[in-house]
């Protein structure tokens, strides 16, 4: 199977140095996906919040992709503060409350104002 570009309107739009995701290999892989609503605008001043729009976009694109949350198998979460982490994970265990997938963190090496959080996530195809 050749590699396919995943594009979907449901979620915010990347900039032209990246796709949204990119189907390989039977996996989908995901970008680093931010809280951003469909207008380009930082969803929420909460880690919560802003870890729920990820989520919510990153949704979106895998099932543009033919895939699922519930297909994650590898995820990397960036934020901006390491003080967000417990916030981070409440909302995280909402969305994967059983056999999370494998997952990273790792701090924002950029300053976007407003930003508290980027994931990226791997899934089966």
């Amino acid at each position: 199977m050749p590699r396919q570009i995943v594009f979907t309107d449901r979620a915010h739009k990347p900039p032209p140095t990246y796709s949204q995701a990119v189907r390989a290999a039977g996996l989908v892989f995901v970008s680093g996906t931010g809280p951003y609503d469909l207008s380009g605008t930082i969803v929420g001043d909460s880690i919560r919040e802003q870890v729920r729009q990820c989520i919510i976009n990153i949704s979106a694109i895998l099932e543009a992709a033919g895939s699922a949350l519930d297909r994650v198998a590898s995820a990397t979460v960036i934020l901006r503060n390491d003080d967000d982490f417990a916030g981070m994970n409440e909302e995280w265990l909402r969305w994967f409350p059983q056999h999370p997938p494998a997952r990273q963190a790792a701090c924002m090496p950029v300053h976007v104002v407003g930003l508290k959080v980027s994931i990226a996530v791997i899934a089966e195809g």
